[in-house]
């Protein structure tokens, strides 16, 4: 089969791989009908997930139709039209148990991680009974991929994380797919306010058709200053890092409120400094997190029910064939507009 394997920092490859086969009763094997790229991806390929090794297929978000089950897979049969976690969970260890799926002992985020991943024609997937949700009929499937991951970072990691309540501020630093997809779902919990810092114009007029109701360009230093002033000189309630660079979260830590709470969403590769010296007494929350997948079967319910449309964060599509060119794509976002991108198989 062909898949996409990551050949070490800043490289890459199309290539002809094994077909992926049962290794435990609790496996299923997918034919990918569907895959998108993610920011992690890039991170990937820049080096900063030590975990992920050369020779991986990466990847881990997608749609498809089960080609093969594990003797113990009781939910799902051959033929099944499945969309596949980011996370994978066994629902049996103690971190399953508390809902927590990322730090599952015998899954998390393995896919495209540790094991290989969903950039592929075929992918295993361990623990399938709960690792897939079924595709009901007549869904646009097309914006059930950006529910394998994006979705519910934004909102768990996001909006949940950040106790984004009725009436409050928010300010969302980074308007790439993460940050819109925690603007979108913001929005379930009615607040006030919802200011977008990012550095490009283009993202920033997404995030207006959105529903953000301030946009803020920092590329002129100033977007600290710009934010209290829209806020009285007083901050806002909920500060939420979704880009993964120091200056990004050092923008939250100067944007927060007393009382506040910082979530951080982005992937740091490198350091952050924590100022302690200003925030020690200011009665904050920081947040971290990595997605759970806790909240996808309510997301499932709320797109069926057409109250949500992912499809907004889909700018580009792409056959399987041409993955580095949507990589290129993906990768220079401020030149091309990119959001997400859809891979066809």
């Amino acid at each position: 089969m062909k898949a996409l394997v990551y050949k070490g920092p800043g490289k890459k490859a199309l290539e002809d791989c094994p077909m992926p086969t049962i290794t435990n009763p609790t496996d299923a094997i997918v034919k990918i009908i569907k895959t998108t790229i993610c920011g992690t991806d890039l991170h990937i390929l820049k080096g900063d997930v030590s975990s992920c090794i050369p020779g991986r297929i990466i990847g881990h978000e997608g749609i498809g139709v089960i080609d093969e089950i594990g003797s113990g897979v009781t939910v799902f049969k051959k033929g099944d039209r499945v969309l596949i976690s980011c996370v994978s969970a066994c629902s049996k260890c103690e971190y399953c148990r508390r809902g927590m799926y990322s730090h599952c002992v015998n899954g998390g985020w393995i896919l495209g991680n540790t094991i290989d991943g969903t950039q592929a024609e075929y992918v295993r997937i361990p623990h399938a009974d709960t690792s897939l949700y079924k595709i009901l009929t007549g869904v646009d499937e097309e914006a059930l991929v950006m529910l394998s991951d994006i979705l519910p970072t934004g909102f768990e990691c996001g909006v949940l994380n950040g106790k984004v309540q009725p009436g409050n501020t928010v300010a969302i630093i980074g308007a790439g797919p993460i940050g819109l997809s925690t603007l979108l779902t913001a929005q379930f919990y009615s607040p006030a306010e919802i200011i977008m810092v990012d550095l490009d114009n283009n993202r920033l007029e997404v995030a207006k058709r959105f529903g953000a109701t301030h946009t803020i360009n920092s590329s002129d230093g100033k977007a600290v200053e710009n934010v209290m002033k829209l806020t009285n000189g007083r901050g806002v309630d909920t500060a939420i890092e979704a880009v993964g660079v120091p200056a990004t979260f050092t923008m939250c830590e100067d944007i927060i409120a007393p009382g506040g709470t910082i979530a951080n969403i982005g992937v740091h590769g490198v350091k952050v400094d924590l100022h302690l010296e200003r925030l020690w007494s200011q009665n904050i929350s920081i947040t971290t997190r990595l997605v759970d997948t806790v909240t996808t079967p309510m997301l499932l319910k709320t797109v069926q029910a057409k109250k949500i449309n992912p499809n907004l964060l889909i700018s580009h599509h792409f056959k399987f064939e041409d993955i580095i060119e949507a990589y290129n794509t993906f990768g220079q976002a401020a030149e091309t507009h990119a959001l997400k991108v859809i891979i066809q198989m």
